[in-house]
């Protein structure tokens, strides 16, 4: 989490990715179950695991060492970075909960995550000059069928107006937020650990009067269960995901980036499958191997597409 941007393999990058993608996909079966311990509003959990995620990202950046740039960044640069990347953040997670509540959990999930990859290739063709190619295109149109299919399959979702236009602004932000961190990588002096707190850091401050008029501290008859619930959230798909993903995004096309990150609702599936007892169906199954076909398509091409341009880079005369 802690190394300069361009100092990490793009192999490396995807490995973290898609470690991250799983990771956020056990988000959403461990808030489900501190609903249950308690009466805890999203707000108030989205901030609570902010707020506790940035504690254990600044302990692990004190406590472990960390590769320096080869040029110190600017004060002003570091603090614009973490106000937008940490608006960015908030955004995403307020609206996208906003939105699942306004029309339920499968379409806020197939808007927000469906429309994410095509505004990330539209702005990375616009502003980065990143080509999908029609390989890449393809991948993306697959990846796309395979979340509807996996989401919606089961039927019976209903549409609210209101909630689809939240779904599309955590798409924005979840965007902005993606492409910002890849346009500030591409340059080789980007701390992605120092990236990571100081978007925590916005991200809290933010939130902290939502969730103050929500409730902070919720009523319930299990506070050991509640703890242990909201430590692992803010341990595993907070502290750990979002640095994974904060240093991944930085050295990897971010069209690829956000594929990827389609393996959150993939985890999810395996996960009320496995452990909630959910049916598994011909939708959840289908749906599942065209998100992991087109994830693995796109990584590999990024991994082949990483090898030639160092043999590209290396044929050159010095």
């Amino acid at each position: 989490m802690s190394n300069a941007s361009l100092a990490l393999p793009v192999g490396r990058g995807l490995l973290y990715l898609i470690v991250a993608g799983a990771a956020w996909g056990t988000a959403g079966a461990a808030a489900s179950l501190v609903y249950r311990a308690g009466d805890m509003g999203p707000v108030a959990l989205s901030f609570w695991r902010c707020a506790a995620g940035l504690v254990l990202l600044l302990a692990a950046r004190l406590l472990l060492p960390r590769a320096r740039t080869a040029v110190p960044e600017p004060l002003g640069r570091r603090v614009m970075r973490a106000g937008a990347t940490g608006a960015g953040l908030a955004v995403f997670q307020t609206a996208y909960f906003a939105a699942v509540s306004a029309t339920g959990l499968a379409v806020a999930t197939v808007v927000t995550l469906g429309a994410g990859p095509v505004l990330i290739a539209l702005g990375a063709r616009m502003l980065l000059g990143e080509r999908l190619g029609r390989g890449g295109s393809a991948a993306v149109a697959g990846a796309l069928l395979g979340l509807v299919v996996l989401v919606l399959g089961g039927g019976g979702a209903a549409v609210d107006a209101w909630g689809v236009l939240l779904a599309l602004l955590s798409a924005a932000g979840y965007s902005v937020m993606t492409l910002l961190t890849r346009w500030w990588g591409r340059d080789g002096r980007t701390d992605t650990s120092g990236t990571t707190v100081g978007a925590f850091a916005v991200t809290s401050a933010l939130l902290l009067p939502f969730a103050a008029a929500e409730g902070l501290l919720p009523h319930t008859d299990e506070p050991g269960l509640l703890l242990c619930l909201i430590a692992y959230i803010a341990t595993v798909p907070t502290a750990l995901a979002y640095g994974l993903y904060f240093a991944g995004a930085a050295v990897v096309r971010s069209a690829t980036v956000s594929v990827i990150m389609l393996l959150e609702p993939v985890s999810a599936a395996v996960l009320a499958v496995t452990l909630l007892g959910e049916r598994l169906t011909t939708a959840t199954l289908l749906g599942t191997l065209l998100l992991l076909g087109s994830v693995a398509g796109l990584a590999l091409g990024e991994a082949r597409g990483a090898r030639s341009r160092v043999r590209e880079a290396e044929a050159v005369p010095v």
